[in-house]
Formats: C-alpha cells, sequence, structure tokens
C-alpha cells in the first residue's frame, strides 16, 4: 500500500513537472514569436538582440503623447519622423522624440533667459531652438552613421550572395546565410528581409520595403536587378558580382574625391573657428570692447549679422566641397 503511494506520488510530481516544462517551453516560443513580429520591449541584451533593425510589424505607441502626435499628423509629420528613427536603428517613438526636444527646448530657452541681459531676454528663444534640435541631429548623425556602415558592408554581401548561389542555394537561403555571417546594420536589414519573405510576404515586396528602409542607391540597384533577373532571367550571380565591383569603385572615387576636398573642409572649420576665439580672447583681454556687442542696440544687431553671415558662409563651403559620386 504505501509502495502505491508513494509511486502515485512520484506520478503526480512527474506529471506536475512536465506540465510546468511544457509551458515554460510554449511560452518562451510565443514569445520568440511575438517579439519576431511585434517586437518586445524587454528583449535580451544577447548579440543578435542588440541589432538595430526594427521588428517586422511595427506599432506605435498611441496611449502617451496623444497631443503631439495629433499635431504631428496633422502636418504629416509623424512619418517622416518614424521613418527617420528607424533609418537610425534607434526603439524610439516619435512622441519620446519631440518631448525631448521641447523640454531641451524650455530647458535652453530658461538658461537664456536667465543669464542674457534684460535687453536681450527676448533672443532666448535662440539657445533654446539650438537644444531643442539637439536630438534630431543626434538621430540624423546615428542614421547617416548607419547608412554609411551598411553602405561598406554592401559590396562583400553581393558576392557573399553570388557565391552561395553558385554552391546551389537559393536566393533566399542565400538571404538567411547572410544575416548569420555579417554584422549589423546590414545583418539586420537582411534578416528582416529574410523573416518578411518567410512569413509569407511577397519576395517582390520584401525587397521593396528593403529600399524603403535603406534609402541608398546601390541597395536601389540591387532590388533593381533581383527583380529584373526574375521576371526576364539571366545570370543573377554575375550579375551581383559585377554590382559589387561597381560599387567598389564608387568608394575609391569617394575616398580619393574626400581626400582632395580635405583642404576645403578644414578652411571651412579655421574660418568658423577664429571669430569665436578672437571673441573669446577679446573678452579676457578687453573685455569692455566685447560687451558692447551686448549692452548696446547697434551691437546686438552688428552680432547678430555676423552670427548669419558666418552660418551661410559655413555652409556654403560644405556645398562647395560636398561632391556627390
Amino acid at each position: 500500500m504505501n509502495f502505491l503511494l508513494v509511486l502515485l506520488l512520484f506520478w503526480a510530481m512527474a506529471f506536475g513537472g512536465w506540465l510546468i516544462v511544457r509551458r515554460s517551453f510554449q511560452s518562451a516560443d510565443a514569445d520568440k514569436i511575438r517579439e519576431r513580429l511585434i517586437g518586445a520591449q524587454h528583449a535580451p541584451k544577447s548579440r543578435k538582440a542588440q541589432g538595430t533593425a526594427g521588428p517586422l510589424l511595427t506599432t506605435e505607441d498611441t496611449s502617451r503623447g496623444k497631443v503631439v502626435l495629433r499635431l504631428l499628423a496633422r502636418f504629416d509629420l509623424q512619418p517622416k519622423l518614424k521613418t527617420l528613427i528607424e533609418q537610425a536603428g534607434l526603439r524610439w517613438n516619435v512622441a519620446r522624440l519631440v518631448h525631448m526636444c521641447l523640454a531641451l527646448f524650455l530647458g535652453g530657452y530658461s538658461v537664456g533667459w536667465l543669464f542674457l541681459p534684460a535687453n536681450m531676454q527676448l533672443m532666448a528663444f535662440i539657445p533654446g531652438l539650438i537644444a531643442g534640435v539637439l536630438p534630431l541631429v543626434v538621430v540624423a548623425r546615428k542614421r547617416s552613421s548607419r547608412l554609411w556602415k551598411f553602405e561598406s558592408q554592401f559590396p562583400e554581401s553581393l558576392e557573399f550572395i553570388a557565391r552561395s548561389m553558385r554552391a546551389g542555394h537559393a536566393f533566399s537561403v542565400s538571404l538567411e546565410m547572410l544575416h548569420r555571417e555579417f554584422q549589423e546594420p546590414l545583418a539586420g536589414e537582411f534578416r528582416r528581409a529574410f523573416e518578411e519573405h518567410n512569413l509569407g510576404l511577397p519576395l517582390d515586396t520584401a525587397l521593396q520595403k528593403l529600399a524603403n528602409r535603406v534609402p541608398l542607391l546601390d541597395v536601389h540597384f540591387f532590388v533593381s536587378a533581383v527583380l529584373l533577373q526574375k521576371r526576364t532571367g539571366g545570370n543573377l550571380a554575375e550579375i551581383l558580382d559585377k554590382l559589387a565591383s561597381v560599387i567598389r569603385e564608387r568608394f575609391k572615387l569617394r575616398g580619393k574625391i574626400r581626400a582632395i576636398s580635405a583642404h576645403g573642409r578644414m578652411t571651412g572649420m579655421a574660418l568658423s573657428g577664429i571669430p569665436i576665439g578672437v571673441g573669446a580672447m577679446m573678452f579676457l583681454v578687453n573685455r569692455e570692447y566685447v560687451t558692447f556687442f551686448i549692452t548696446e542696440e547697434v551691437g546686438n544687431y552688428m552680432a547678430i549679422a555676423a552670427l548669419v553671415l558666418q552660418v551661410l558662409a559655413y555652409v556654403t563651403i560644405q556645398k562647395i566641397v560636398d561632391i556627390e559620386v
């Protein structure tokens, strides 16, 4: 009798443990599927989880910042900011970015109002504007850095696809192998394209979405070549090899142009920094000479005109030395 009770107890414990393990595995699988489809807010910090590619189905959190989102939707700015954040590889939402801009604007305006003289407190919006655009500048720099890194990896990825297709793999399988072998951000973008296609999206649509997420001319060439080969036929591996060679030559030419135009960029930086340095030096040596631009109304107008002309000169020099290839 005691043996039967022990046996029943052991069976109940084993059955209960099996149910708990099964439910945990089912929950883990559901979390993985949910993370792939709509993204998880607290994803594990692994190497692949730190990728900058977004989830397959993105949803905007409308529970916060409803007034801001309503104003952005009215001026059709929400899709543009959302695309900018996605291309920068950040997990922010639009409301968070706008709130950061507003908070920094108010902080800069308050600092300007407190520290500027009484006759110049109306100009406190200038430091507020400078502080308010800082989040947008950070996002734009991260976007350009991410796109540059993607572009530097892109020729090697095309050659990898061509080699894998010559080895007998299908194009979609080559995309799957690609996101396993390369680093971010290229691996994340191609992972997203492969998983979209793997979950039922047509290959044409998945590649076109890739071209929209990565607004580079080389990516548009790649997508056009793949879609054209799919409709008309041909040797896709050879096409990708030639495209990779063209991209590498463009990279070399761009490097030569940057080396030649380096003198112009340094000149622009020097000409923009000299007035600031001279003003700081004069403030230490002859403070009364510099306070004229702060205390006198004519000096205020002269300082504003000088600042505007300085910014225009810097922008003009940058446009001259910025040569597109």
